[in-house]
């Protein structure tokens, strides 16, 4: 089996595939649009995408490639992510002048970055592959922010670990593929689904789930492209949309409001953190 993900061999990504799917092959892509792309060519089984962390929030991008695109949501893997400060070996902490990584690395880590006197941080496009880069140039006043297996990797020291500043830094990740799983038991299913600007129309979508006791864990909005401030809705519910009567009931329900409505996909529900 071969999986897709966005980033370098050594990124966050790549270690939660190991973690949803265990011993597979990984096909790394430079952007989530290139993931997509390789699942629906059939270049890989399946796909693995962050979609939100609990310390900066959803990955918007992703939320739009979901509906812009014909693949289903097949599981979901959360990712304890602890971040290590890397350098090429030898060098000491104190030899650091200048610090690199993904944006979001660097923002949950900027509390341990303003501690570094003298240090400047800038943004990559990826933690593993900052790593990759540092070790190409041999640039010994410089450090990045990834994993202990991007170390690893590429060979590099590791001079600080778990060095975020909230310890709570979790990653979910969404598996896709061009078919649909039928999940048997304690499932979630995600959805999309446009409404009619109009007074009490959210209301109303959302009652058909608070009145069948349906919890929601999870609640999104978009910008609806081509139609200025209207908005699509992205909702993770319990439950399955294939095998769960009172679910299909509701969405049935819901489809009377709404103008368009897909069913992402259901699957099984993460409970490991």
């Amino acid at each position: 089996m071969r999986v897709a993900f966005q980033g370098e061999a050594g990124a966050y990504s790549e270690e939660a595939i190991y973690g949803h799917f265990g011993a597979v092959e990984t096909l790394p892509c430079e952007t989530f649009d290139d993931v997509f792309a390789a699942v629906a060519a059939g270049d890989a089984d399946s796909g693995l995408i962050p979609i939100e962390n609990s310390l900066a929030g959803s990955i918007h991008q992703n939320y739009d490639l979901l509906l812009q695109n014909q693949l289903w949501i097949t599981g979901e893997y959360f990712l304890r992510v602890r971040h290590c400060l890397i350098a090429l070996p030898g060098v000491k902490r104190s030899e650091i002048r200048r610090v690199i990584s993904h944006p979001q690395a660097l923002g949950q880590c900027a509390g341990y970055l303003r501690s570094m006197e003298g240090v400047k941080a800038e943004a990559a496009y990826d933690t593993a592959g900052s790593a990759k880069l540092l070790k190409a140039s041999g640039e010994r006043t410089c450090a990045v922010i990834a994993s202990r297996r991007a170390a690893e990797i590429y060979g590099m020291d590791v001079l600080d670990d778990g060095i975020e500043d909230n310890s709570e830094n979790y990653t979910r990740f969404l598996a896709i593929a061009v078919k649909p799983v039928t999940p048997q038991a304690d499932a979630k299913t995600s959805i999309v689904f446009v409404l009619n600007n109009q007074p009490g129309a959210l209301f109303k979508a959302l009652s058909v789930f608070a009145l069948r006791e349906i919890d929601l864990t999870k609640i999104e909005s978009r910008p609806l492209a081509g139609k200025p401030w209207e908005y699509l809705f992205y909702i993770d519910l319990l439950g399955s949309a294939e095998n769960d009567t009172v679910v299909r009931r509701a969405l049935d329900h819901l489809n009377e409001y709404a103008t368009m409505l897909r069913v992402l996909g259901s699957y099984p529900r993460c409970k490991t953190t």
